[in-house]
């Protein structure tokens, strides 16, 4: 893994010419919150200088792939994406794009990709793309290779600019950055770097700034949202800033992703019962139901730690939907092991969760183990969790039918007349129009009765009444 400050590179024969001052630039996007969230950053200081986004790949001067490493053959991904944007510039006759690689890839990778990938033109990291637009210029002023991937904390969001092109309805803020768990299979802090708050008065700030733009909705995004603390006030931790960006004039909604068992404290639980903007949603990771496993990954938590913080969350906020994370087949992972998280997965009754095949990431601790899980047990043993998990999301929307909630109107639908919006559990509600009522609009939040639910969403329709607490409260959690 290549650290470092930005280093010029050999030149290479045949480097596209440096186009035109403002450019068109294509930002295509990979993995997690996180990295949506940085992608609108960096095109707002790509458009700050005054260049002009795209979304179409033959008419752009720059295409900028931002880049998540959590998956399984990420690295080889993206080297196939890059052969085909050259590939594809050739065929069509014109010149080829300039091609930025970013986010975790390009850290874990570093100076991999040049020698992989003669194509890419710069290479930033996740903590160093606040200097793209210097690193671009001082690529079109010589043509030499760039790349910047130091770990320098969050000192990137003091040097962005300002946040003031209008908002989404439902809008990401970065409120820290980094990992000290150390999980024996995650990348994260290595691409990522060490656990990092922001200051409260920056993030206020920045919540201020979107909700001013029409953000009617705020997620507050980390690797481990749950441990930040201000780095100007100890005494203030992740609870208080729950209250503090939940007062703010004008935002409706709060969210936060994703979060830790080991950083759970009572006043984070507490802001469930008595914040009325967060949402009955949390996204807490176990991974594993087997302690013996738990602990070969380094949570540093059991699974009955984590199946009594689930109590407590359903005791304060008694409609709270739960997600989670799952990984399968983990070195020395026993069927003794995996029944363990079936049995888990049962006990809490999940409304959503991802899962995984555990894949080795180079580096990491896991990785080196010789007791690796043959991939068809891997394989065989996703597909029954995969099952139960998609079993208890349908079960959980069909639980809410019937119920009258709040839904925040995001995109129109497919179909004329169609809205597609999110209910307070993150469903993804479609709402079909009704004669005499008016339609609704991006931005609005708008009483809706859930109708007939399946796997991935659930039908709606706009009512005239406004939703009564008691209507929304003690909502059915779903049953295997």
């Amino acid at each position: 893994m290549t650290r470092g400050a930005s280093v010029p590179l050999t030149a290479r024969a045949g480097a596209p010419a440096p186009g035109p001052s403002p450019a068109r630039f294509l930002l295509r996007t990979f993995g997690c919150q996180m990295n949506v969230y940085d992608s609108e950053r960096m095109s707002e200081a790509l458009e700050a200088q005054g260049d002009i986004p795209t979304d179409r790949e033959t008419e752009a001067d720059i295409v900028i792939l931002n880049t998540c490493h959590i998956r399984e053959k990420a690295a080889e991904k993206l080297y196939s994406e890059v052969g085909r944007i050259v590939a594809a510039a050739r065929a069509a006759g014109r010149p080829r794009p300039r091609i930025v690689v970013a986010g975790c890839v390009a850290q874990a990778e570093g100076e991999e990709v040049q020698a992989r990938a003669p194509a890419v033109d710069v290479v930033v990291g996740p903590q160093d793309y606040h200097r793209l637009p210097a690193l671009l210029a001082a690529h079109a002023a010589d043509g030499q290779r760039k790349i910047a991937l130091d770990l320098p904390g969050t000192a990137k969001f003091d040097r962005l600019p300002p946040r003031t092109r209008p908002a989404q309805a439902a809008a990401f803020l970065t409120i820290q950055e980094g990992c000290d768990k150390f999980c024996t299979f995650c990348v994260v802090p290595y691409t990522r770097g060490a656990e990092v708050s922001r200051p409260a008065a920056r993030i206020l700030a920045e919540a201020q700034a979107l909700v001013e733009a029409g953000a009617r909705e705020i997620t507050l995004l980390g690797q481990n949202v749950n441990a930040w603390r201000d780095p100007a006030d100890d005494s203030r931790d992740f609870a208080w800033l729950l209250a503090a960006v939940a007062a703010i004039p004008g935002l409706a909604r709060l969210r936060y992703t994703t979060s830790h068992p080991r950083d759970v404290t009572d006043g984070m639980i507490a802001a469930h019962a008595t914040l009325d903007k967060l949402m009955p949603y949390v996204h807490l990771p176990v991974q594993s139901g087997s302690d013996r496993v738990l602990a070969a990954m380094n949570r540093r938590h059991r699974a009955e730690d984590y199946l009594r913080i689930i109590d407590r969350l359903r005791a304060a906020r008694p409609d709270i939907a739960v997600s989670g994370d799952f990984i399968v087949g983990f070195p020395g992972e026993t069927e003794a092991d995996f029944e363990a998280t079936l049995a888990l997965v049962r006990e809490v009754r999940y409304a959503q969760a991802f899962s995984f095949a555990y894949s080795p990431r180079p580096g990491t601790p896991a990785a080196d183990r010789g007791d690796q899980v043959p991939a068809e047990v891997k394989s065989g043993r996703l597909q029954r969790l995969q099952a139960l998990l998609a079993e208890q999301q349908l079960a959980f929307n069909r639980a809410t039918s019937g119920r009258l909630c709040e839904v925040l109107v995001e995109r129109p639908g497919r179909r004329p007349g169609q809205w597609i919006g999110k209910s307070p559990w993150l469903q993804s509600v479609v709402i079909a129009p009704v004669a005499g009522v008016a339609p609704p609009a991006p931005g609005q939040i708008r009483s809706v009765r859930l109708g007939a639910a399946g796997p991935h969403s659930v039908a709606g329709e706009i009512a005239e009444a406004r939703v009564r607490p008691a209507e929304v409260q003690g909502c059915p959690v779903a049953t295997p």
